[in-house]
């Protein structure tokens, strides 16, 4: 029942908390050796190309088509093993094409990609390390499918624990490089290739100790494959329409030096909430949902559903207020040394504020996406992203020549909760599994008050301790102080309130 998915949405919490626990030492290095300058520039750039086409054929699209169908299939008793190895015989058959062609067309999509670059050394260098790193989207996208087979029969941590080996591989490199005195931009593009491959190593190990030892075989277009690609267009559209709202705030942000730094090393830290909650939830929502439809099981869906959004809100809105209230001692003490200036922390922080009001409606997204991608109804999810996609672009444009590029991240936000608007009008049509309980109405307001609270105390007691955030030896003591105060004021006040206690969270222990 709902326990199940919650505690494997903590499951999968957990390790995307280490994962971004280990990704946070690998931003701090990489701002501390490489700051906002050239290199960081070119290679921020070179590693986004691999991972954007990631998420359009892999996690964004291919796997909310392929997923659901899978799940159906190991319900049904069909042959679940011979379509997942046809979809990867298929899927790597595209990718090798596609990682060619991106290979020798990488000038061409550097500059779609920042066009500010063209002209000086950051061109160059993006260029020679795009061509170094494109490989990746081969190996991660076979991770990926690989991933939802070990997801949907419920091995949450050996999929959650793939992000967690590639950044402590950076690290790994980046401790040799400055040892040996290798040239540090050279050595992380080499080792995005070599993460790609340690992680297929991975999933595929785990996927066959559970008797799924997927061997590529000719790709066969078979009916099910078919059926496979007519639902997984809209959603691969709607995938692609994502990574046009970010290659539109990127080629914004190409056009004021150190500007891509800044809006990355903001995404990284909006991006722990979100990988934590919203993207932990998401990955165990879909088969959940999936395999509910197909048994008719219509309350257990609305249970799942709703426990999903309530524990997503609760660990959200708090997070989202502080991102807001302490963005820039959060960015001081992270990034801050080294080839990272107070500038570099003044204009990282004013992204990450702008990010946090958008963060609750990105989770959102990840709840609401389930409930059409399980029915294999990705039409819908592809037109709300084009009218997403549209208003993206008109704000970035619209409103650079105002602001410069901070308009990329109030795009981003604003786009975001048009997004989640059309989501949630769009499933208002659908079963009593797509609709709020009376435990769920009754909480969230408690919810957003809570978190007032605490913003409201973080606030005060940033000023309070001022002095010892602006002294360098006591920044880390001050943050530590500023976090412990948060969390304590937030939970304190929802059991005062009736927002939620810890025997909700102690419930997701004990077997179902």
């Amino acid at each position: 029942m709902a326990r199940s998915l919650l505690r494997n949405v903590v499951t999968v919490g957990g390790w995307t908390l280490l994962s971004r626990g280990a990704g946070f030492a690998r931003d701090m290095m990489m701002a501390a050796y490489l700051g906002t300058g050239p290199v960081a520039e070119a290679f921020l750039v070179a590693f986004s190309l691999p991972n954007m086409f990631r998420r359009f054929f892999a996690e964004g699209a291919f796997n909310m088509a392929f997923v659901p169908m899978f799940a159906k299939k190991l319900e049904g008793g069909e042959d679940a093993q011979g379509f997942a190895r046809d979809a990867m015989s298929g899927l790597m058959t595209i990718l090798l094409a596609f990682t060619l062609i991106g290979t020798l067309a990488m000038p061409w999509l550097v500059w779609a990609m920042a066009a500010g670059f063209v002209g000086d050394a950051r061109f160059d260098l993006a260029v020679a390390f795009g061509r170094i790193s494109f490989s990746y989207i081969l190996f991660i996208s076979l991770v990926a499918l690989l991933s939802g087979v070990l997801t949907t029969h419920g091995r949450f941590s050996e999929a959650s624990f793939v992000p967690v080996l590639m950044n402590l591989m950076f690290i790994a490199a980046m401790f040799g490089a400055d040892w040996m005195n290798w040239d540090m931009g050279l050595t992380l593009a080499w080792t995005v290739p070599l993460t790609g491959i340690a992680q297929l190593a991975f999933t595929w190990n785990a996927a066959r100790k559970i008797g799924f030892a997927m061997v590529p075989r000719w790709p066969r277009w078979t009916p099910d494959l078919k059926h496979l690609a007519l639902i997984a267009g809209p959603a691969v559209l709607a995938g692609g329409v994502v990574q046009v709202n970010l290659l539109v705030g990127r080629q914004v942000a190409s056009f004021t030096e150190g500007a891509v730094a800044w809006l990355t090393y903001a995404d990284r830290l909006y991006q722990l909430p979100l990988g934590v909650v919203g993207i932990a939830i998401g990955t165990v929502l879909l088969p959940d949902l999936s395999r509910r439809l197909r048994a008719g099981d219509s309350d257990g869906g609305r249970a799942s559903l709703n426990r999903g959004a309530e524990v997503a809100l609760a660990l959200t809105l708090p997070a989202a207020f502080a991102l807001v209230v302490i963005a820039g001692p959060l960015c001081a003490v992270l990034y801050e040394r080294g080839a990272f200036t107070p500038a570099d922390t003044s204009a990282t922080a004013l992204v990450l504020a702008i990010y946090g009001l958008g963060l609750p409606a990105f989770v959102l997204h990840k709840v609401l996406q389930p409930l059409f991608y399980a029915r294999e109804d990705t039409r819908r999810p592809f037109r709300y992203a084009l009218v997403s996609m549209v208003l993206n672009a008109a704000i970035a444009v619209g409103l650079m020549p105002w602001i410069g590029f901070a308009a990329a991240a109030w795009a981003t936000t604003l786009a975001g909760w048009v997004m989640v608007w059309q989501l949630w009008s769009g499933s208002r049509k659908m079963g009593p599994e797509a609709t709020m309980d009376d435990r769920f109405r009754a909480r969230l307001p408690r919810i957003i008050a809570a978190a007032l609270i605490m913003g409201a105390a973080l606030w005060a007691a940033t000023w309070a301790l001022t002095p010892m955030l602006d002294a360098r030896h006591w920044r880390f003591a001050a943050l530590g102080i500023l976090i412990t105060l948060g969390i304590v004021t937030y939970f304190g006040a929802c059991t005062l309130i009736g927002a939620f206690s810890l025997a909700d969270f102690r419930a997701l222990r004990r077997k179902p």
